[in-house]
This record gives C-alpha cells, structure tokens and sequence, in this order.
C-alpha cells in the first residue's frame, strides 16, 4: 500500500497548497489539459477548413479519446505496478513530441488531417494514464482527511483549463495558424514535463507481470460490481461522454453555420461550460459535500444534459454561450463526485484499477463523437447535439434506476 501523508481534518485551501507535492501535480495539471482543449479547438478549426465535413471534424476529435476505451482498464493494472512519477513524465515527453511534429508539419505545408488525428491518438495514449495516475496521485498527496477538497480544487483548474484553452486556441488559430498553437502547446507540454522529478510521492512497487493482467481486469471487475458507488460512477460516466460531451466535437460547425460566429470568437461556445464548471468548483472547494454523492452527481448530468437540448435553439450567440454556463454549474457536481466517490470508496490497492474503468468509461466519448458527427451531417449540427442530449437523459435515467437502490445504506458512509 502507498505510503500516505498522516491524516488530518480538513483545513482548506491553505493547507493543500503546503505540500510541494500537490502543488506541482495541480499546476501541471491544469497547464496540460489546457493545451489539449488548445489542440482540440485548433484541429477541429484547421480540418472543418479542409473538408467541411462535421463528420470529419468529430473523427479527428475523436481520435483523442479512443485510446482511453481500449487502453484505460490497463492503464489502470500498470499504474499499480509501475512508478507513476515515470508514467507522468512519459507521458508529458510523448505529448511534447507529437504536438511539435504538427507544428513542424505544418511549417513545411505538409499537414493534412490524419496527420492531426495521429498526433491526437498518441496524445491520448498519454490522457489514458490521467486518472490511475495524475489524478490518483492528487488525492493521495493531499492526505486522507483533504481528499475531496483536493478533488474539488483539480477539478475547479481542469475547468478552468478547458475555458482557457478553447479561447487560447481559436485566438491562436486565427493569428498564429495550426503551427502557432501547436508551437504553443508543445512548449507547455515541455515545461510540465519540467516540472515532474520534483514532486515527492511515495508508491509502493510490485514487478509487472504481463500473464497477470487478465486476472488483474476480472478482480477489477468483480470489485465494481460489488460496488453500488462504483457502478453508479461507472455508468453515469459512461452516458456523460457518449450522449453529452459528445457536442464538443461539433462546437466549430454549430458556431460557424448555427451562430455565424468567427473563428477568434468560436472559443466562446467551447468555453461557457467550462466556466460554469469553474464557479461550481469554486463552490465545492468552499463547502465539498459529505454525504448524497451520487445523488448529486445524477442530478448535475441531469441538469447539464437539459441544456444542451436548449443550446442549439438560443436566438444568438451570446445567450447559447450563456446556457452553456449554467450547465456548467452541473458538470461540476458531476466531475468532483466522480473521482470523490472512488478515491473515498475503494481501497488503495483497488484504485487505479477503478479509475481504469472510469477512463474506459470517459472512452466512449470517441464513439459519441463520430455518431454525433454521422447524426451532423444527416440532420444539421443543431439537431445531431439535441438528438444525442435526449438519448443521454434515457440513458442516465435507466443508471439512476440501476443504481440508486443503495442510496440509504452508502451515501450517507461516502
């Protein structure tokens, strides 16, 4: 088992930002995840350019995501036994490199869009490891009795960082070209890298063995199932990023041709969600609550789902941007709760593995996004965000029936 930092009653703010530890994993954090929604806006901007096609721009944002289905379960068995400091530092390197050649492709005239849709899959090799690893490591540098402030605080800057970046990328797309913002990222991804060998965790170490993993998988498995708290974070995950966060693939085309939007202002659309889900963090990192989990978490995928199907329908720009807020507000009860109830829930020797299967659930993201992408091009870009936003809430609504049986008996322990 990880050797922790002594337990402690909470104390806020303050005392998470004692630990050098956590204050390192927050930073680059937050400066990484927003050169990938950088990235993101700028690659959907360069290849709805080139091929006018929301089918196309949703296969390239999608490419992202995938390795998160297919590698997030194993990430998860290899965080357990490999040094999750490496894992980080690995996983920074391998970002730096892919957004450089991009940016290098670009400079020669070369860069067509699956060049941008491989850089994106090796990115998301990397993103695969966020929650067994960096996420994980968050909770644990900030002590036992700081855990879901510390949650609540790394959720409010990954807001954060998918406010600024989509604003950062469309401005720098449209100054600066592709190669700009992934000069941009690349440099960013190389300071966070930087800033790795400094951070103080202790993990205990085991020696990976690959006839393992299978039987490594099942137990992960076999534990969820058991585990109403699990299940419940497992399945609302699962329908957030298939239905919901589906429409950030189709932000570029609904700006452009439902809002005539120009390319600095599209980041705006992006960038309203993200902003609710930073004033939201604000509230939670205040006053994290303590019971009524997964309540909570349905209820804000519930109220952010609602506003999707009222977004595309606003009379201007500004007001859509606006909405987007407001449900912001309920993706941050989703994405706190989402990694509290795990962290507190699960023992220590289970949890990477579970946080496997919650990135093997956000996984699914690339699924949704190419059929919101088919649903685009079939229907119109406004239809295809309100025809996957009510799939979601009979999704969500089939979750809750399946899962909240255990409400009484392991929210008020949670």
């Amino acid at each position: 088992m990880e050797t922790l930092p002594e337990s402690r009653a909470p104390q806020g703010v303050r005392s998470l930002l004692r630990s050098r530890a956590f204050r390192r994993l927050w930073a680059l954090g937050g400066l990484a995840n927003a050169m990938r929604w950088v990235e993101m806006l700028a690659a959907a901007l360069f290849t709805y350019e080139a091929t006018g096609s929301g089918m196309a721009v949703a296969f390239v944002s999608a490419a992202r995501s995938l390795p998160m289905l297919f590698l997030g379960a194993i990430a998860g068995v290899v965080c357990e036994a490999i040094n999750r400091k490496r894992i980080l530092l690995g996983g920074m390197l391998l970002c730096f490199a892919a957004a450089l050649s991009i940016c290098l492709l670009d400079l020669l005239g070369w860069v067509q869009p699956w060049h941008i849709a491989v850089a994106a899959f090796l990115s998301g090799c990397v993103w695969a490891t966020e929650m067994s690893a960096r996420r994980r490591m968050v909770g644990e540098s900030a002590g036992t009795g700081l855990v879901s402030q510390a949650v609540a605080l790394d959720s409010l800057t990954n807001a954060s960082a998918r406010m600024v970046g989509p604003l950062a990328g469309g401005a720098l797309f449209a100054w600066f070209g592709l190669s700009g913002a992934f000069a941009i990222s690349a440099a960013c991804y190389l300071i966070a890298a930087l800033m790795v060998p400094g951070i103080q965790y202790a993990q205990e170490m085991r020696r990976l063995e690959l006839s393992r993993i299978p039987g490594d998988l099942a137990e992960s498995f076999a534990f969820a199932l058991r585990q109403p708290a699990v299940l419940t974070v497992l399945g609302v995950t699962a329908t957030m990023n298939f239905f919901a966060f589906s429409y950030v693939a189709l932000v570029a085309p609904l700006a452009r041709t439902v809002f005539a939007a120009p390319d600095a202002l599209v980041g705006f659309l992006a960038a309203g969600e993200p902003l609710g889900g930073l004033l939201g963090g604000l509230l939670l990192t205040s006053r994290a609550p303590k019971a009524y989990l997964r309540t909570l978490m349905i209820a804000g995928s519930l109220f952010f789902l609602l506003t999707l199907i009222a977004m595309p329908l606003m009379p201007s720009y500004a007001l859509a941007c606006g909405l987007l807020v407001g449900g912001g507000l309920g993706l941050a009860l989703f994405s706190n709760m989402q990694t509290t109830l795990v962290l507190t829930a699960v023992p220590a020797s289970q949890r990477s593995r579970q946080m496997g299967l919650v990135t093997v659930c956000i996984g699914l993201g690339p699924v949704g996004q190419m059929l919101i992408g088919v649903l685009a091009d079939l229907y119109g870009p406004t239809w295809a965000v309100i025809l996957a936003a009510i799939c979601g809430l009979v999704s969500l609504g089939l979750v809750s029936l399946l899962c909240l049986r255990g409400r009484r008996k392991d929210d008020g322990a949670g």
